[in-house]
C-alpha cells in the first residue's frame, strides 16, 4: 500500500537511528506465533531443487520393479533385499546392514480358473485369483451352487442354508467415503475372515468381491486368515466385473453352479531380512528418526505403488540429505521392512530386536499409501506434538502439501509405539490407489515420477527437521 494513498508525505516518514533496529525487527520478523527458521527454508529449497532436478526416487523404483512381485519368502523378495542393500551401500549410507526376520511362505501356483455354469445362461468365464494364505482346491477343482451375501453377519444368520455352497461375498467398498482407506478397511473383513466364517457353516469355498472402486476384470488379491479349530476351505477373489456378472446371473438362474480351481500352497517358513541404513546423528546418535516402508509386495503386479514407492522415497530422502552434506543432531534411519503383507513380522522383529537396546526412537514416518501426489502428513502423539510439527508447515506449503493433522502410523512401525515412539505417515492422494492395490496393474508405469519425488522430498525435510530439533 502506498504511503501517499494514506496521506503520508515522504518528508514525514522519518525513523530515527535509535528506533531503526526495532522497526526492522517488526517489519521483517515472522508473524507472532510463527517460529520460521530461515536456515530451514534454505535447506528445504535446496532439498526440493535437487530432488526435482534429479528425480532419483524413480530410478530406485525401476530397480525394484524389474525384479517383479516380491512375495514374502520368494526368490524375488530375497533379490530385492540384496538389491536395496547394495543401493544403500553404493550411496554411502552408514551402518548398512540386514536384520533377520522369519517369514511365512505361500506360493500361488499355476492354476487359477473360475467359471459360471448355467443351464439357462451357458458357461461364462470369470477372472479370479487365490487369496494369500489360502489352501488350494482339490486338483479337479470345486463345483457348487452359490450363496450370495453382503456381510459376515448375513452369512451367520443364514446358517444351514450355506452348507455345501460356495459363499459369494459381494459387498462393495462404500463409494460415499472420500477417505478411501476407510472404505477399504470396512470392506476388508469379508476378504480376511470370509473363508473362516464360511467354513463354520460348512461352506465349500469363499469367493470374495475384489476390494476396488473400479469396474474391471483385474482380480485383487490380499491376505486372508484361518481360525484355529475351524476347517480350512479355499478362498479366492473375483474381479469386480466377474462379481457383477455372477450377481446378475444368480438373479436369472439361482440354481447355477460355479467352478473354481487353484493350486496355491503354504510352505515352510524361511528367514528373510529388513534392510537398514542411516545418517548417524552428530550429537545424539542413539536418538532416532525412522523413515520406513515395506519391501515385500504381492505377486500379481510389480509392487510399484504398494510399496515400492515408499522404499524409493525412503532411500532418496536419505540420499538427498547425504548429497547436500547434511548431518543432523540425531540419527535418521531408513528401514525397508519385510513381510508387511503377510503378517508384519519384520516390523515386530525390528522393534523387539536386541539391537534396539540403548536406542530411543523419537518418531517413525511411514510411506505405505502409494506414490501419488502427497497431500499431507498424519501425526500422532497428541496436540502438543502436532503443534510442534505444524510449526514447520510453512516448509511444505510451496511443495503443494495441504495439511499436517492428527493421524499417522502403519503396520511396520506400529510395534514401536509400545515404547513411546511418535507415529507419523506420509499421506498422498488416494482416489486412484485401489485401482492398483494388490493386482496386476500395480506396475512402474502407474507411478508418476514427479509425484513420487515430491514424497521423497517431503520425507527428507520432515525427517531432517525432526532429527535436528527432537520432538
Amino acid at each position: 500500500m502506498s504511503m501517499l494513498k494514506n496521506g503520508l508525505k515522504p518528508k514525514n516518514f522519518f525513523i530515527s537511528a535509535s528506533f531503526l533496529p526495532i522497526f526492522l525487527f517488526f517489519v521483517f520478523s515472522p508473524a507472532a506465533g510463527q517460529t520460521e527458521n530461515p536456515s530451514y527454508q534454505d535447506l528445504a529449497d535446496k532439498i526440493a531443487e535437487r530432488g526435482m532436478q534429479e528425480g532419483y526416487a524413480y530410478s530406485v523404483l525401476q530397480k525394484l520393479t524389474r525384479i517383479g512381485g516380491r512375495l514374502t519368502g520368494s526368490a524375488q523378495a530375497a533379490a530385492a533385499v540384496e538389491v536395496m542393500r547394495q543401493e544403500m551401500q553404493d550411496l554411502g549410507f552408514e551402518k548398512v546392514r540386514l536384520e533377520p526376520t522369519v517369514v511365512g511362505r505361500w506360493v500361488r501356483g499355476d492354476a487359477e480358473e473360475g467359471r459360471i455354469i448355467s443351464a439357462k445362461l451357458g458357461t461364462i468365464p470369470i477372472s479370479i485369483c487365490a487369496l494369500g494364505g489360502s489352501i488350494s482346491t482339490p486338483a479337479e477343482g470345486i463345483s457348487a451352487r452359490v450363496l450370495e451375501v453382503e456381510s459376515l453377519e448375513e452369512l451367520r444368520e443364514l446358517g444351514q442354508k450355506a452348507r455345501g455352497r460356495i459363499i459369494f461375498f459381494n459387498r462393495p467398498m462404500d463409494p460415499t467415503y472420500i477417505e478411501t482407506f476407510r472404505a477399504y478397511g470396512e470392506a476388508a473383513d469379508q476378504r480376511v475372515s470370509g473363508a473362516a466364517e464360511a467354513a463354520k457353516v460348512e461352506g465349500a469355498a469363499a469367493l470374495v468381491r475384489s476390494l476396488t472402486f473400479g469396474d474391471n476384470d483385474f482380480p485383487h488379491t490380499g491376505m486372508m486368515r484361518y481360525e484355529p479349530g475351524v476347517s480350512k476351505i479355499p478362498a479366492v477373489c473375483a474381479s469386480t466385473k466377474g462379481a457383477n456378472i455372477l450377481s446378475q446371473a444368480l438373479r436369472e438362474d439361482p440354481d447355477l453352479v460355479v467352478f473354481l480351481k487353484t493350486s496355491c500352497a503354504n510352505l515352510s517358513p524361511v528367514t528373510s531380512y529388513n534392510v537398514i541404513g542411516e545418517i548417524t546423528g552428530s550429537e545424539k546418535p542413539d536418538e532416532i528418526i525412522l523413515l520406513g516402508a515395506h519391501l515385500d509386495s504381492w505377486d500379481l503386479g510389480e509392487g510399484a505403488h504398494d510399496d515400492g514407492a515408499g522404499c524409493a522415497q525412503v532411500i532418496d530422502a536419505l540420499r538427498l540429505m547425504k548429497q547436500l552434506g547434511l548431518r543432523p543432531k540425531r540419527t535418521i534411519r531408513g528401514v525397508l521392512f519385510m513381510d508387511e503383507e503377510f503378517g508384519g513380522t519384520g516390523g515386530r522383529d525390528y522393534a523387539r530386536s536386541e539391537q534396539r537396546q540403548g536406542e530411543t526412537h523419537l518418531a517413525a514416518i511411514e510411506s505405505d499409501r502409494g506414490g501419488f501426489l502427497p497431500l499431507g502428513f498424519g501425526v500422532g502423539g497428541g496436540e502438543a506434538v502436532l503443534a510442534k510439527v505444524k510449526q514447520w508447515e510453512y516448509l511444505f506449503k510451496p511443495l503443494g502439501l495441504c495439511w499436517i493433522k492428527p493421524g499417522g502410523g502403519g503396520v511396520d512401525i506400529s510395534p514401536l509405539a509400545e515404547s513411546g515412539t511418535i507415529m507419523m505417515g506420509l499421506v498422498p492422494d488416494s482416489q486412484r490407489y485401489y485401482d492398483y492395490h494388490h493386482c496386476s496393474q500395480d506396475v512402474l508405469q502407474a507411478v508418476h515420477p514427479r509425484e513420487l519425488e515430491l514424497g521423497a522430498i517431503d520425507m527428507a525435510i520432515l525427517g531432517y527437521v525432526l532429527a535436528d530439533n527432537g520432538i
